[in-house]
């Protein structure tokens, strides 16, 4: 039986790396916004240039839920190369829409989908004699197709065409003749619409859509970085891209004068080696980077701890370890940012979970920074930094000021203030500092990376040593009080069970705890955004008696800091992992869960292990 449903399935289109699908697929997932209708749309793309197979998912959910589903329900199946893997993946009862010009054999086909064939390739080889053309507008021509096979508001793609080649007027009517003309066909020579429709709603509201990548760049524009290093490296280029691309707007004067300095340095070492100097300086500095940077930062991270200058990293996460996956997402770095740089280090760590907390920690990790005169990291991963997101619009408060946090004036110093470069003055483990030139001879002109007393004075006397080094636990304590607090959900019903969770795990979490719940099974959730861990995440372990950690990664790396910092007995939690690349779905975590939760299959506490 043919599935049927209304504003409730997902269409993933298969195709080409390099054919031009990308906009058009973006079209359809966007019209269908413009219809009201809540979407997530995640891009699945190789790491060359062209030629490989490329995917592009819409999840279409009247119930708003924006997280991965599994599964796929109508199948766009434009590649060949990847035919047999792709309608494989279609649920019984789906759809599969394909190009016909070709004869197929039905051993290629599934007995239990509805198979729609559109003579693709014969329509454009009729209508264009450019090649080019008849692979772009190929694309627009099967949009128009689903637009008629899923009862879609002709208007809304027509009016994005419009919107998008504003600039190019000569290429709206060519568009808009295809548009019609995969519509006109399907009306013609298909039963439309199919068993899954789309039907006008008014469930978005005000909100946006975009990717965090852009959020975050925006969010150190309005934190007040001025300088920003980096060396290209997917996925966070575009962060990178998206911060000058801000500056070039925000903060350049009437004159063309630029008030901000954006550096391409010759690879990532140096990058945050002139984030570190720039921060020394006084100014807010950042660099965007992903795990191999982060390994080759490394050596710098610690001067910047050890030495407490501020500095912010933006790591977009993807699947390592080396090259790994450069295209695919992962949570795989959260030991990485949390112990940078060889000895004794700890850093403080910001866990977003969509592009609008990647605007809100994106400004806000530069007054942390500056605050704890330490390097910040913000976690994202590709998930959340190149695919767009439906989220909260951006909210800024024009009253609100830069936290410069312990910074010593001329006057004061003038005044006779004692001065320690670091001296811990208020028992939270944070001196005072001065920038470069504040006073002609007072303050702090140098900086360095070995070792020194309360009064920046070279010494290698191990109590000396001692004495800084717990002073920064001090100031790591202190953090824990000011970074972002966790978020804590109540099940319906009082329960023993909880489960821990983080970053872009968090839209498929959610809907995977209403399912559970539909199941009998009662959960208290926790979303953590943060580490150091505040108090409340540590409680949270010791009130229940078993606690899931769900994260994406293959050594439960959250799960590793939690038991690590809060010296929990690792039996306490059990980790559910997944990373394969893809983003985690409502359906795995659900099975996952289900699975040790039950009554019928209980896991004794005692043999739980990072295995299990």
């Amino acid at each position: 039986m043919a599935l049927t449903a209304t504003n409730d399935f997902v269409v993933k289109f298969a195709n080409v790396n390099g054919s031009g699908s990308a906009s058009a697929n973006q079209l359809f997932a966007k019209s269908i916004l413009r219809m009201g209708i809540p979407i997530a749309s995640r891009n699945i793309f190789p790491s060359n240039i062209q030629g490989l197979p490329t995917w592009f998912e819409v999840r279409v959910s009247g119930a708003g839920h924006l997280g991965r589903r599994g599964g796929v329900d109508l199948m766009v199946a434009m590649n060949p190369q990847t035919w047999d893997r792709d309608v494989a993946e279609i649920e019984p009862g789906g759809y599969l829409f394909y190009d016909s010009t070709r004869p197929i054999p039905q051993s290629r086909f599934r007995q239990d989908i509805t198979v729609i064939g559109v003579p693709l390739t014969a329509m454009c080889n009729e209508a264009y004699d450019d090649p080019r053309q008849r692979q772009l507008f190929k694309n627009i021509i099967y949009v128009g197709a689903l637009s008629a096979l899923l009862d879609m508001d002709p208007e809304a793609p027509a009016q994005l065409i419009r919107e998008q080649f504003r600039a190019k007027e000569k290429l709206i009517q060519p568009n808009l003749d295809a548009l019609k003309m995969g519509r006109d066909w399907a009306m013609a020579n298909l039963s439309c619409p199919l068993g899954l429709t789309l039907a006008r709603m008014d469930a978005v509201g005000d909100r946006i859509f975009t990717d965090g990548n852009s959020a975050a760049a925006l969010g150190a524009v309005y934190g007040g970085a001025t300088v920003c290093a980096w060396y290209p490296i997917t996925p966070s280029t575009s962060l990178a891209e998206g911060y000058e691309r801000y500056a070039r707007k925000f903060r350049t004067n009437p004159d063309g004068t630029k008030r901000y300095a954006i550096v391409q340095a010759e690879d990532e070492l140096a990058s945050i080696g002139m984030v570190i100097g720039a921060g020394w300086n006084g100014a807010r500095a950042f660099t965007a980077t992903s795990g191999p940077g982060i390994s080759l930062m490394g050596e710098f991270v610690g001067l910047a701890y050890f030495a407490e200058i501020p500095a912010v990293i933006f790591d977009v996460q993807r699947a390592g370890p080396s090259t790994g996956m450069p295209t695919r997402t992962q949570q795989s770095d959260v030991l990485a940012a949390a112990y940078a740089s060889h000895g004794d280090t700890k850093h403080v760590v910001l866990l977003p979970e969509d592009p609008h907390e990647c605007f809100i920690m994106g400004a806000d990790a530069f007054d942390l920074a500056d605050r704890l005169q330490t390097p910040i990291f913000v976690l994202l991963d590709l998930d959340i930094g190149m695919n767009d997101w439906l989220c909260e619009p951006f909210h800024w408060d024009d009253a609100r000021r830069m936290d410069r946090g312990k910074v010593m004036t001329a006057e004061e110093l003038e005044e006779g203030k004692t001065f320690g470069r670091y001296l811990d003055v208020d028992g939270d483990g944070i001196p005072f500092r001065t920038w470069p030139g504040t006073h002609p001879t007072k303050g702090s002109f140098f900086t360095r990376g070995t070792s020194r007393d309360r009064y920046a004075r070279y010494t290698e006397e191990g109590a000396a040593y001692v004495d800084n080094m717990q002073r920064l636990l001090r100031k790591f304590d202190t953090a824990k009080q000011i970074v972002p607090r966790p978020v804590e959900t109540h099940a319906k019903q009082p329960t023993p069970l909880g489960v821990i969770f983080y970053g872009s795990t968090s839209a498929a979490m959610r809907e995977a705890l209403e399912a559970l719940e539909a199941d009998g099974i009662h959960l208290d959730a926790l979303r953590v955004r943060a580490f150091p861990f505040h108090d409340d995440v540590l409680d949270f372990v010791r009130r229940h008696e078993r606690v899931f950690l769900v994260e994406q990664n293959r050594d439960a790396q959250l799960r590793t800091l939690v038991v690590n910092e809060g010296e929990i007995d690792p039996s306490r939690i059990v980790p559910v992992l997944h990373y394969d690349g893809t983003p985690i779905t409502a359906r795995f975590i659900r099975a996952a869960i289900a699975d040790r939760a039950s009554a019928t299959n209980v896991i004794p506490l005692s043999r739980m292990g990072a295995a299990e």
